[in-house]
């Protein structure tokens, strides 16, 4: 079951952090922290959500990261975008070391490689320059390369190495500096070296430097993009409103509107906030709330949500939601509370990659014994080619990032479709569910009672009977009435005068309309009449589930008439879809067997608990969850329980508070359709996650083993430290660029 508790929760950006091991150092940082229930950080946003019991101290929390080697500030409130804008800042700043680290890195690279790959070329070389004055050159190249552009690795790495924290500046600072400082040996001190290991490796570290420069540029980049579905709902915020105070119409920063103020909307304007329509009538675009491209019609009464479209008329509204308040701004908060979350799956990721960075550094210095005791001449030379490999070759990057990138992502492209995850687990789960239980009432239908059936007797009139019943019925509040009287005037029927009206309760109404004497109420109210006219209408309706009411003029019986709550359009493709994905539907309502058991069959769902009152509902998730996994689709406030009882609860957007903050998962706009967008971005989700994850992890397994030079024996194939330096880069950039195909997944077409 799921537990609703609000405690004090606060957000953290946290800066520095380079690979998922630095994840598990903050996290492990600020749990330590006295009155931290809980702490989650996401490598992808580079922020820390955490939980805190009254007593949790703010500033003890940043304090606890700086200690840890990390920058540390409380996420503002307005900062929806910030985690954005902080991936451009970052992918500017790259941009420009790249640029600085590759013009060195170039020449060195041809004159070094060119001579090894092609003998004339070194003749040539060495002919023009002597040798020592070429390592001098390449000496200087190097060193601006790696303690320029590449100081970052050197300035955070070594420090966290002797902090007994090393992460993946210490291994790029490690293996760089180890191939930059056994080269300055070989150029300066080379009498230390036997002749055969006197080689020098400038251009490897400068090749490292530069290749890890470009991909961290290249995976800022893609990070930057992960977070466009909230960069998108942030663009949708409208800049200012036409506001009408005491009379004077004037336009202000949206940032000054109140609750209560009338504003004036015209047609192509955004709608700056929530509200309610007072005068006028127009369409308007909701599809940044709901995914559903047509306008909607909207007249006064109707709501309007800001950041919507005004694409018709013109009308004025009074503002009912302001700032934080608004729809738009709680979906910004909800999916970037989502985006920040954890799935079960990444805590295991977490504790390995936790181990990973040690490990790799235990690895290379075995690599180097290992080299230095059994491998050919010159030893010195193999191991340290090796043992470098090894270390830049590992990727922490890759597996840290494989689970967010993927969630941000997901639950981005999610919001964009009208569904939101208030919980990011709920992508897990989701995929995990067997069996969708619906409620009836304003899930499945649309939740009010509609005429639906007029059964005549041949002596009357449709428009007659109909005037006349909803004349009488006009006195009555039942919801019976409310749909009679509905009809009546979308049809247009004038409504005669009503005289001697009475009422018995649990029975029917009488009176008499313009003279004539009209009853309407159920067969035993109307017992003393003949019902064999209408004995065939009687047994059709009662297998289809269906309870007439009958309507006597003057004294005969002229009509039977059905009030029902209409199924949505979509209800039967929605369930057809849902069977399709390979899952069971089950629908639990308040109605008799017999009812429920009917709309089952013109639906097919597959299990139906009947009868169930709002208290039974948790009862009646439990006993489908003998089935599988259940998700629990509701709407009302009687939902609010079921809803979290349910592996996965899902809350029609159109309903209840109170629902929709016990679910997991909210479709906007009230569409049914959106559980079928739910569980196809859940799916999409979780399999580009184990992508991500597979090649995160399988590069690792394969690549260190070769880096370290396990080929060597068997088949002399030995791994480049720059080679790995690419590896390394392009393992980062494949994990994120393979989350952003979630952003082509399309919702669902009935």
């Amino acid at each position: 079951m799921n537990e609703h508790v609000h405690p004090k929760s606060i957000s953290i950006d946290i800066d520095g952090m380079t690979c998922a091991s630095c994840v598990a150092r903050v996290e492990k940082a600020l749990s330590k922290v006295p009155g931290v229930e809980r702490a989650a950080v996401n490598f992808a946003t580079e922020r820390a959500s955490v939980t805190l019991a009254d007593s949790g101290n703010v500033a003890a929390l940043l304090a606890a990261v700086e200690k840890a080697g990390y920058g540390a500030h409380q996420t503002p409130m307005a900062s929806a975008h910030s985690g954005h804008q902080h991936h451009d800042e970052d992918a500017a700043l790259l941009r420009r070391d790249v640029i600085r680290a590759a013009v060195p890195t170039l020449p060195l690279f041809v004159l070094e490689m060119g001579s090894h790959l092609y003998m004339p070329f070194h003749m040539g070389l060495t002919a023009l320059v002597p040798t020592q004055i070429l390592h001098i050159v390449y000496f200087v190249l190097a060193s601006y390369v790696l303690f320029g552009p590449g100081w970052r690795f050197f300035k955070v790495g070594i420090p966290a190495l002797l902090r007994g924290a090393p992460e993946m500046n210490s291994l790029v600072a490690l293996g760089a500096g180890a191939a930059w400082l056994y080269s300055v040996v070989a150029t300066f001190a080379p009498q230390v070296l036997p002749a055969q290991a006197q080689y020098v490796y400038y251009e490897a570290a400068a090749v490292i430097v530069t290749l890890i420069l470009v991909g961290r540029w290249l995976e800022a980049i893609a990070k930057g993009r992960t977070g466009d579905a909230i960069q998108r709902l942030v663009r949708e915020q409208a800049k200012t409103a036409r506001v009408q105070r005491d009379g004077v119409v004037s336009e202000i920063a949206i940032e000054q509107v109140k609750a209560g103020d009338i504003i004036l909307v015209r047609p192509g304007e955004k709608i700056a906030v929530d509200g309610e329509i007072t005068e006028g009538a127009s369409h308007i675009d909701e599809s940044m709330i709901s995914g559903e491209s047509l306008p909607v019609s909207k007249s006064v009464g109707a709501g309007v949500i800001g950041g919507t479209l005004n694409t018709s008329g013109s009308f004025s509204f009074r503002a009912t939601k302001v700032g934080g308040d608004t729809m738009l701004a709680q979906i910004i908060r909800m999916v970037e509370e989502a985006q920040g979350g954890k799935l079960p799956i990444q805590g295991v990721v977490d504790q390995i990659t936790a181990w990973f960075v040690p490990a790799v550094i235990a690895l290379s210095v075995l690599t180097f014994g290992i080299w230095m005791l059994w491998g050919p001449s010159p030893a010195y030379v193999f191991a340290l080619v090796n043992a470098v490999a090894v270390l830049i070759i590992a990727c922490p990057c890759a597996m840290g990032l494989a689970t967010p990138t993927s969630i941000m992502v997901g639950t981005g492209r999610a919001a964009e479709l009208g569904v939101l995850f208030r919980k990011s687990e709920a992508l897990q789960q989701l995929r995990d569910v067997a069996v969708v239980a619906l409620d009836k009432t304003g899930t499945l239908t649309e939740g009010k009672p509609t005429l639906t059936d007029l059964i005549l007797d041949d002596d009357f009139e449709h428009d007659e009977v109909l005037a006349l019943v909803a004349a009488v019925e006009a006195k009555s509040e039942h919801p019976i009435a409310t749909a009679i009287v509905a009809a009546a005037e979308k049809a247009g029927l004038a409504l005669g005068a009503v005289t001697e009206f009475a009422s018995d309760p649990g029975g029917g109404v009488t009176a008499r309309v313009d003279g004539r004497l009209v009853s309407v109420g159920s067969q035993r109210h109307l017992g003393h009449l003949d019902f064999s006219d209408f004995k065939d209408a009687i047994e059709k309706l009662a297998d289809q589930g269906k309870t007439p009411v009958f309507v006597a003029i003057d004294d005969k019986l002229a009509a039977a008439i059905v009030v029902a709550d209409t199924i949505k359009p979509t209800s039967v493709a929605v369930i057809s879809a849902l069977h399709a994905m390979g899952l069971k539907v089950a629908m639990i309502s308040g109605d008799n067997r017999r009812t429920a058991e009917a709309i089952a069959r013109q639906l097919g769902i597959d299990e139906v608990r009947a009868e169930v009152l709002p208290a039974d509902k948790v009862a009646a998730i439990k006993s489908l969850r003998s089935l599988g996994k259940v998700a629990f689709v509701g709407d009302g406030i009687n939902d609010a329980p079921a809803l979290a009882e349910a592996d996965v609860g899902i809350a029609v957007g159109t309903g209840t508070d109170a629902a929709i903050e016990s679910a997991d998962v909210v479709l906007l706009g009230g569409d049914l359709k959106g559980v079928l967008d739910a569980l196809r971005l859940s799916r999409a989700t979780m399999r580009n996650i184990w992508q991500n994850l597979f090649w995160a992890f399988g590069y690792n397994v394969l690549l260190i083993p070769v880096a370290a030079g396990a080929l060597y024996p068997g088949y002399g194939i030995l791994l480049s430290p720059m080679i790995g330096a690419g590896a390394m880069a392009l393992s980062s950039i494949m994990v994120v660029s393979n989350a952003q195909r979630l952003r082509a997944v399309k919702g669902v077409t009935l």
